[in-house]
Formats: structure tokens, C-alpha cells, sequence
């Protein structure tokens, strides 16, 4: 897709319809199809060309924004069913306890000179953070003690050495690493929100070659589901979502979660990846790491 200018009739046409009022429900087979596809495709383009050479964006190009997950499991991998699943449920025990107090900011590093100082959390909290909505009924991983190291995290900005929690596991010779170093803001979006309830919520895997995209979607239970479909241009892809075959009559008041991998033209690289329905960057929300500060 073109980066300037108006979208061509073939991005028009990929922005499929969908009830854009909100995710429980809404209108009928009926409705103007031509003017819901017009409308969306008119609003992703706001979107690219406000973010085009803004503070935002130049605020996003230089911040730290982790793209996968902050956890690492012991190098060699677990041993076992039961480990794997205490892993997955984030069952862990903690034996004696961890230092409380918060250390001095730490440096992001990327591979051609660039850093960045952030926050750290400390040990305590980033267990907490760790183990946070998790648990199950068998046996627990046990952390006995923690360290301070380093990590190697993919980000926006392309793979980083960001500061970690070496967290020693029994039974382990090597540690389960944890980035602790708090992520960025999200900037101020240039482009004001439209009305309604947003319909793309987070990210939540990008592959290995850029090219394809996983995320969070809404929509309603008198549907058949989610569609997102993306703008593409020189410094972001702009998704937007919509609904499939919506029912007519009366809806129950649900929103329903679903994933949606959205395929791109080219790696997303270091563009950035925005909401067509608040004009923000999508944020990343793998396996609970760091929030944003």
C-alpha cells in the first residue's frame, strides 16, 4: 500500500465492513456497506498521515517497546511435563525472600551504539509481576535466590540487551531470566479518537519474519467474528477492526476476545503499529512483563 496520498482502490477494498459501534452489537445486513468501508479506509488514512513525521512518532522511534515476552525459561529448557506446565500456569513458589527495595536505572542497549536509561524494578516486585494471575494444583517451580544479569529481548528498535532478574530455580543449574527494565510510555496520539468502542485491543505475537502480525480483537456474540485489515505505509500500519456477518435483531451485551493474525505486505520492522479507532500505538501484552511508566 502506498504511503502518501490517498488509498488506492485496492486498500479500500481490503478494509472489510463491520459494525464500528461497538463490539455487543449492532445494525443491520442491511446497512450502507460502500460508506462503512469508505469510512474506515478515510480514518486509517488520518491516522498514517497525522503519525507521518509527528513528535509521536519521533517519541516511539527512540523509546525502548519490548515485543515479545520478558521471561526466559533455564537455558537447556524444563525437565519434564510438570515443569512445563508450573512454567505455562506462572506456578512458582518462593523460598526466603527477596530484596524490596528498588536499584538505580538501567541501560538499554541496541547493536549500533544506541541506549536508553529506564527504570528497573526490583527483585520483589518483578516476582510479583511474574507469578501475578498465575498458580495451579501441582507441584510448583521453587525460586530460591535471584541475581542481577542481563538479557537479550526483541524490540521495536530491533533485538536489545536490557537488565534482568536471574531468578535461581530448584533443581536448576541455570536461572529463569525476567527483563525488569520498564518499557517506555506509549506517546500522546497526534489524531483525537473516534467515538464508540475500539475493536483491536493489544498485540500479542509478531513472526519471526515481520510479516505477519497476532492481536486481540472484540467483537459480539450476533456475529461471526473479527476481521482486522491493515494500512501500511512508510512509518506505520495502521489496523483496523470490524465484524463479520452480523445478525439482524436484538443482541446480548457480550464481548468476545479473539486472535487475529494479520498478514503484511512487508516486515513491520520498525514502523509502528496503530489503532485505527484511537489513533495509538497498539501495546504489546505477551506473558506479563514490565508495565509502562
Amino acid at each position: 500500500m502506498r504511503a502518501a496520498g490517498r488509498m488506492s482502490g485496492r486498500a479500500v477494498a481490503a478494509l472489510v465492513v463491520g459494525c464500528l459501534a461497538g463490539v455487543a452489537g449492532c445494525g443491520s445486513p442491511d446497512a450502507d456497506e460502500s460508506g462503512e468501508r469508505e469510512a474506515r479506509a478515510d480514518r486509517a488514512q488520518a491516522v498514517a498521515e497525522a503519525w507521518e513525521g509527528s513528535a509521536a512518532a519521533e517519541a516511539w522511534r527512540t523509546g525502548y517497546h519490548p515485543v515479545e515476552v520478558a521471561v526466559r525459561p533455564p537455558r537447556g529448557g524444563l525437565r519434564g511435563a510438570a515443569d512445563e506446565r508450573a512454567y505455562q500456569e506462572r506456578h512458582f513458589a518462593l523460598r526466603g525472600r527477596l530484596p524490596a527495595k528498588r536499584p538505580a536505572d538501567g541501560t538499554v542497549r541496541w547493536g549500533e551504539g544506541d541506549s536508553l536509561e529506564r527504570p528497573v524494578q526490583g527483585p520483589a516486585e518483578s516476582y510479583q509481576a511474574l507469578v501475578a494471575r498465575g498458580g495451579g494444583e501441582g507441584a510448583p517451580l521453587t525460586v530460591t535466590g535471584v541475581e542481577r544479569g542481563e538479557m537479550r529481548l526483541a524490540t521495536t528498535r530491533g533485538p536489545a540487551t536490557v537488565p534482568a532478574w536471574l531468578f535461581r530455580l530448584e533443581g536448576y543449574d541455570a536461572p529463569l531470566s525476567w527483563a525488569a527494565v520498564t518499557p517506555s510510555p506509549l506517546p500522546r496520539s497526534p489524531v483525537a479518537r473516534t467515538g464508540g468502542a475500539p475493536q483491536v485491543d493489544r498485540i500479542v505475537a509478531t513472526s519471526r519474519d515481520g510479516r505477519a502480525v497476532t492481536v486481540i480483537a472484540w467483537h459480539g456474540a450476533c456475529d461471526d467474528g473479527a476481521v482486522v485489515e491493515a494500512l501500511e505505509s512508510r512509518g506505520s500500519v495502521v489496523l483496523s477492526g470490524s465484524v463479520k456477518g452480523q445478525k439482524p435483531g436484538n443482541c446480548t451485551k457480550q464481548a468476545i476476545e479473539q486472535r487475529v493474525t494479520v498478514k503484511l505486505e512487508r516486515p513491520v520492522g520498525e514502523r509502528v503499529l496503530l489503532d485505527a479507532h484511537t489513533g495509538q500505538p497498539l501495546p504489546y501484552a505477551g506473558p506479563r512483563g514490565p508495565r509502562a511508566r
